[in-house]
This record gives C-alpha cells, structure tokens and sequence, in this order.
C-alpha cells in the first residue's frame, strides 16, 4: 500500500473516532487487560492508545505486526523501566526496560519533543519498526515515524533503536542524540525480537499530540484514562 493512500485511510477513520471500537480493549479474550496484568506497571493509557493505533494500521492495510506491540511512556523519569515489549499472541511480557531520551528533551525527565533534524529531541506517536544495520552502537533498527508532522522525519534523523552503555538497570540513564537508546546487555535480543513492522507507541501526556493524533484516537482513550 502506498504512503498517499494510507495517509488517506487514516484521515478517514479520524473523521469518525466514535464509530471504530478499541477491538483489543473489548474483545472477549481480553488482550488488554491481560497485558495489564502482565506489566501491571504499564501506563494504562498509553497501552489502550497503542492497542488502538494498532487496530487502525491494520483496518488501514498497513504492513503491521500482530503477534508484537511496543509502548514507551516519556512521562516516567529516565531511572525507571519505562519501555515494554508484549508477546500479543500468548498475551505476556517479553522486556520491561530503562530507555534513554533525547539530550535536548530534558534531564531525567522528557518535557520536550520534536520532530526537527538536528533537534537532538525524542519524538512522540506512532512508529514502525523497519529494517536493521550494523553501525558505530552495534545492531541497529531504523524507526519509521507514522504520524506526519509529529514523528515522519524519523528515516531522515537516523532515529533507531540501539544499545548503549549509558543505560543502566538503575539510577541516572545518559541522554541520546534523540534515539530510543537501551541497556547492550539486551539490544540484539530486543531488536531481533520486534524487527520488521512491530508498532511502537512513545507516549507522553501531550495535548497538542494528543488531540492531533488520528491513530491514537483520544475520544477512545478518554474514557479510559482513569484506569
């Protein structure tokens, strides 16, 4: 499918938030809650909003994973887990780990997000995961922003995930140029486990964002934000 008619599809499906249903949140096997259940740490709204973004890729043809899903929450300070990779076919957690942010986002915490070259900022929304190359931090997997004006400049800033010796189990985590940078002890084996088209939801409590987005799809996640 081409960019043009998914952007299309997508445009659509904003149009008319309340007539598609968070299948995942609802179904009878319960995906979200048991994910819940699983990383009982997990922002529950940033996960809806990636079990929703995910619903709409694939109702819009994308070439998206079903059996992984990522979320990152940039509003949990640098020193706590903050990224989660799920197994949705059995439902479980592969990774709960530290994850680095952007020098120029902020210090412990994410404030600051960009979609700019040179900005040496994290970027919110959603994101595919593409191919992968070896370069100066080892394997690496390239991040295609989908969510234009708020991430598409993703391929052209090299944002990728990769190991980095900066990030840690505990304490202060080091800052990236604006990668989602992760422990080298467990790079190869998370990258190799969501590579190729998995969704990558970085989520912060931004309203701009939010109200922006048409695959997150606030009206959904509004009624759920108190869990």
């Amino acid at each position: 499918m081409s960019k043009t008619r998914l952007v299309f599809i997508l445009f659509l499906l904003s149009l008319f938030p309340t007539t598609i249903t968070p299948g995942f949140a609802h179904a009878p096997d319960g995906t979200f809650d048991a994910l819940l259940r699983a990383a009982p740490r997990v922002t529950p709204r940033a996960l809806l909003m990636a079990l929703t973004a995910l619903e709409r890729l694939q109702l819009a043809g994308a070439r998206v994973r079903s059996d992984r899903l990522m979320v990152i929450d940039y509003g949990k300070p640098s020193s706590e887990p903050r990224l989660w990779v799920f197994d949705l076919a059995f439902k479980r957690l592969l990774f709960e780990e530290p994850v680095a942010h952007g020098r120029n986002s902020g210090g412990e915490r994410a404030v600051r997000f960009s979609n700019d070259t040179g900005s040496l900022m994290s970027s919110l929304g959603v994101f595919l995961t593409a191919e992968t190359y070896t370069g100066k931090h080892g394997l690496s997997l390239k991040l295609r922003g989908m969510e234009e004006g708020i991430n598409d400049q993703s391929m052209k800033r090299a944002i990728v995930i990769h190991g980095a010796n900066y990030v840690r189990r505990s304490g202060h985590i080091g800052r990236s140029w604006g990668c989602p940078a992760v422990r080298p002890e467990i790079s190869d084996v998370l990258i190799d486990s969501v590579r190729g088209g998995t969704l990558l939801l970085a989520y912060y409590p931004d309203l701009s964002w939010l109200k922006r987005s048409a695959l997150t799809g606030t009206t959904l996640t509004d009624t759920m934000s108190s869990r």
